[in-house]
């Protein structure tokens, strides 16, 4: 217990569930108490206090950003042995302290041996103290096809960090790595796992970027994204804006705009859950996207002010373009207008359309613009 909570700090750097920015905390770690390794976090499952660990702080590669790079002296190395983690883990489960693990690590005596000791932590946490609740584990660089396999079968979700969305970026942030061998190939071997293995629950894959340090663009992180949404079945892709750690070769850098990062996610959601392209995207000159306005605004900025879309016999496709409009309340549209017609604002707001003024500006209702107030909109 007393090693778990002198680890908390070491956790705050890996996003474990659905909603990352909220999971960071804002100022120092001072307690060193076991509150400060358990994090709230969004799952499939619900909203769950998960229990954030490393195996070990200790790594023997020497990535320019990461404050558990060899040789870092001011990281404290903690490690533990797959039985003492499980251990712990089944103490603050059993008192409802925690209701779910992230399990990472450092690589110590390579990938293949680190990844072996989270598997072993992942089946003594299974088999001996039969946890059937969440579980997030790490997947290491390169690791073989058969433990990969395991972990997928132990895990409800697994994660690669492919940190860099070229080797070209990857080299300039972690020069010991290969993308594609090593980082790409887990992403490509987790789809190809779950496709000859279409009957076993296996976990979903996700994965990390490092924003902002090497001069990588939206335009390169989303490109990659979409790719890995379509073709590979990604679960998400999780943005983390580069924030400058001291002793590290890049703690004289600026940290990246949270806003850029905020953004990057909701043009992500975007190609994953409403069917966009990354050529739909309103990319600058530059690669990166304007930080004044979300991406789906700016869009319809540029394309529906002059063209705005008729809710009454719009497409579900069409309907997803307009700020403010989900999916969900494309459905409820659709469902709505076999009935009677929408002519009034606040007949979407009935439809639980929460904020259709946004929307407004881009819109027909039953061929006429909706009623807006003065002011609202500059």
């Amino acid at each position: 217990m007393t090693k778990l909570a002198q680890m908390g700090e070491a956790t705050i750097y890996e996003p474990a569930g659905d909603q990352p920015r909220q999971e960071r905390r804002h100022g120092a770690y001072q307690s060193r108490s076991l509150a400060e390794c358990i994090t709230n976090v969004s799952t499939p499952k619900g909203s769950l206090p998960i229990v954030k660990a490393m195996l070990t702080t200790a790594c023997e590669r020497n990535c320019y950003y990461c404050p558990f790079r060899a040789g870092r002296s001011q990281m404290k190395r903690i490690t533990f042995s797959p039985d003492e983690l499980a251990r712990g883990f089944d103490t603050l489960q059993h008192a409802n302290q925690a209701q779910g693990m992230f399990l990472s690590s450092g690589i110590i005596k390579g990938s293949v041996t680190t990844q072996d000791k989270i598997l072993d932590t992942a089946e003594i946490i299974r088999n001996r103290y039969h946890y059937q609740g969440y579980l997030h584990l790490k997947i290491m660089p390169g690791v073989e096809y058969d433990q990969l396999y395991r972990l997928m079968q132990l895990a409800d979700r697994v994660s690669v960090n492919l940190e860099g969305p070229t080797q070209e970026r990857l080299s300039a942030l972690a020069p010991k790595k290969d993308f594609q061998r090593e980082l790409l190939r887990m992403v490509q071997l987790a789809a190809e796992i779950r496709r000859t293995h279409p009957y076993e629950q296996l976990a979903g894959t996700v994965t990390q970027f490092v924003v902002g340090a090497v001069g990588d663009t939206d335009q390169e992180l989303l490109s990659l994204s979409h790719r890995l949404y379509r073709h590979y079945g990604l679960t998400r892709a999780y943005y983390s804006g580069f924030s400058p750690v001291i002793q590290t070769p890049f703690e004289n850098l600026p940290p990246t705009d949270p806003l850029r990062e905020h953004r990057l996610y909701q043009a992500s959601f975007l190609l994953r859950d409403y069917g966009w392209k990354v050529e739909d995207l309103p990319f600058l000159s530059d690669g990166n996207m304007q930080l004044e306005l979300d991406p789906k605004r700016a869009w319809a900025e540029k394309h529906l002010r002059a063209a705005p879309v008729e809710i009454m016999t719009a497409s579900r496709q069409q309907l997803l373009r307009v700020p403010g409009i989900g999916p969900m309340g494309a459905a409820a549209i659709l469902r709505a207008r076999r009935l009677g017609h929408l002519t009034d604002l606040s007949h979407l707001r009935q439809l639980n359309i929460r904020t259709p003024e946004q929307g407004a500006p881009y819109i027909l209702l039953d061929g006429h613009k909706p009623a807006i107030q003065p002011g609202l909109f500059s």
